[in-house]
């Protein structure tokens, strides 16, 4: 019984550590359009992003930038992590909607998350 209760303990501290240390970005592609736009996050850390597809059509998450693709199926979450990375500019955008889905992760010391639509 301390042995399970020790492991499951064990597990949980490895899990909130983990989450601790992944900070957590939410983007909502809806009528084609990532909101917000832009994100910012902090420079040498690795960030996950939460895609939400409101959409009643599926999407495809294209960063040639960030060396990132996944099918984002409609109304429905999505995870991508990325980094850890450099300061600088890295796009991505839908490939389904190339000229509208399009978005900018602003690698930078701040790391604070700011819209830009």
């Amino acid at each position: 019984m301390t042995k399970r209760l020790f492991n499951q303990c064990l597990c949980c501290l490895l899990f909130l550590s983990f989450n601790a240390a992944s900070k957590e970005y939410l983007i909502i592609l809806k009528d084609h359009l990532f909101y917000p736009s832009q994100i910012i996050i902090p420079a040498n850390k690795k960030v996950k992003l939460l895609i939400e597809n409101q959409d009643s059509t599926p999407e495809e998450f294209d960063s040639f930038d960030l060396n990132r693709e996944k099918v984002l199926y409609p109304n429905r979450k999505s995870i991508i992590y990325i980094g850890p990375l450099s300061k600088g500019h890295y796009e991505f955008f839908g490939e389904f909607s190339p000229n509208t889905a399009r978005g900018v992760v602003i690698v930078s010391d701040e790391g604070t998350q700011h819209a830009n639509n």
